[in-house]
């Protein structure tokens, strides 16, 4: 494991925010949990697969579940990675107390923190997550819609990444292989 290409065991994940899931900001509610373990199951089959470096975007929501993931799967698999990419340095500056609090926390937790640029430009968010796509062959979306997790969940099938995608209004997700150029 010690020789293999970084990307290869990396794998990266986008999701939506809390006002583009069903439930809100109420993640005491039974499709909320449910995602959760869902989450956990397909990180530990991961792992159980060779990846080791698990990539975090830290946007409030899915993200944010995502990250508490890898640290929960942290707890039994001790090197498992987990790393933050932040769009720009400031990312949680204009959010609530509270998220910017569990956002802090999370933060001190990550193994490695990337920051992509010092302070907020046009189109930071899209260049943050062509980047998570970049160094990874695997990707985990919370994909309700569309925006920019869509626009990321495209462009890693474009890159032919694994791509599974969870929805947030049902109990299934869908694993989509990565593609394979035949010569």
């Amino acid at each position: 494991m010690e020789n293999a290409d970084p990307k290869s065991i990396t794998c990266a994940f986008t999701g939506h925010r809390p006002e583009k899931l069903p439930w809100g900001d109420n993640e005491s509610a039974p499709g909320c949990a449910a995602l959760k373990k869902r989450m956990y199951l397909v990180c530990r089959e991961l792992y159980a697969r060779g990846y080791r470096h698990f990539v975090c975007g830290m946007a409030r929501g899915a993200d944010f579940y995502f990250c508490e993931t890898v640290l929960r799967l942290k707890e039994t698999c001790s090197d498992a990675v987990l790393i933050a990419a932040v769009p720009f340095r400031c990312q949680a500056s204009s959010w609530g107390e509270e998220d910017r609090e569990r956002y802090e926390g999370l933060l001190s937790r990550c193994d490695r923190v990337t920051v992509l640029e010092e302070e907020y430009s046009e189109g930071c968010y899209i260049r943050r997550n062509r980047r998570m796509v970049d160094v990874s062959s695997a990707l985990i979306a919370v994909l309700a819609g569309g925006g920019g997790t869509k626009s990321t969940v495209d462009y890693a099938m474009r890159r032919g990444l694994e791509v599974i995608i969870f929805d947030p209004r049902s109990d299934v997700y869908v694993d989509i292989p990565p593609r394979f150029d035949l010569v």
